[in-house]
């Protein structure tokens, strides 16, 4: 099935939205290039969900991220191949094998501090909950699927990406939250591609969904004065085929208009 294509006018003012990307060698030896990635999903899921404009900032640096969050009106912290670094929660690496990105994770953990403190919505996905978890003094277990109780909550990549997005397992979704309105209930099935998960939960979230085995699946900053959510699955896939992520993306994207509306011409 095609991919829809952004079509009309977008909000008046329009959102901008900033995705910061991933860093990558692609290529095959020895011919392999450092690249800025970002996934086509993620950038249609704010064209389309939430009615903004994508916008990306190659090569943003921490020291800049005062300035350009004065440009823009939400941030959406992706999902990614890589890890967040578990020197960053006081671990040495389990998987040597698995890829991290230390360049985003520069970018990103203080990104997460200013849009909280500035009061920018945020939105995270998969690795960009891990993000935030982290950022606010949270840990993460690096391979759920060895923890002793949890199940293993990778995506079966041997399979086509269809499957590998198909929903996977329910969630139980906390009652008085804005996520149970947008599942209309307190229970949704989604999708699950992830190997790091929640361990420790950072003083300031409150988790407002759970997978079965127990694993935060869902949680949002509780002081925060606008939007700011982040969830462990992947809203973006197909959003408008799915009115539980289509309101995620919706609700976030309401955040970005009235921030826009507020913020100096």
């Amino acid at each position: 099935m095609p991919l829809p294509l952004p079509t009309g006018q977008l909000a008046s003012p329009t959102p901008l939205v900033w995705l910061p990307a991933d860093h990558r060698e692609l290529g095959n030896e020895p011919h392999r290039m450092p690249f800025l990635v970002l996934g086509d999903k993620y950038i249609r899921a704010v064209r389309v969900g939430a009615h903004a404009q994508p916008v990306v900032f190659g090569l943003a640096q921490a020291d800049q991220i005062d300035h350009l969050l004065s440009l823009v009106d939400g941030v959406m912290l992706t999902g990614s191949p890589s890890n967040v670094n578990p020197a960053h929660f006081g671990e040495s690496v389990a998987d040597p094998s698995l890829p991290l990105d230390a360049e985003r994770d520069h970018l990103t953990l203080a990104l997460v501090k200013a849009c909280v403190a500035q009061g920018v919505p945020l939105l995270g996905v998969c690795r960009g909950f891990q993000e935030i978890n982290v950022a606010l003094g949270g840990s993460l277990h690096q391979q759920v699927q060895e923890v002793p109780g949890l199940m293993d909550h990778r995506e079966p990549k041997h399979l086509p990406i269809e499957v590998q997005y198909a929903p996977a397992h329910d969630i139980a979704i906390e009652p008085a939250s804005a996520m149970a309105v947008w599942a209309g209930g307190t229970t949704a099935r989604v999708n699950s591609l992830h190997g790091q998960g929640v361990n420790r939960l950072a003083s300031g979230l409150r988790a407002v969904a759970h997978a079965p085995d127990g694993l935060v699946e869902a949680f949002e900053v509780e002081a925060a004065t606008t939007f700011a959510c982040a969830v462990q699955w992947h809203p973006e896939w197909r959003c408008w085929e799915n009115r539980f992520y289509a309101a995620i993306l919706g609700a976030f994207g309401e955040a970005c208009v009235q921030r826009r509306r507020g913020r100096p011409k």
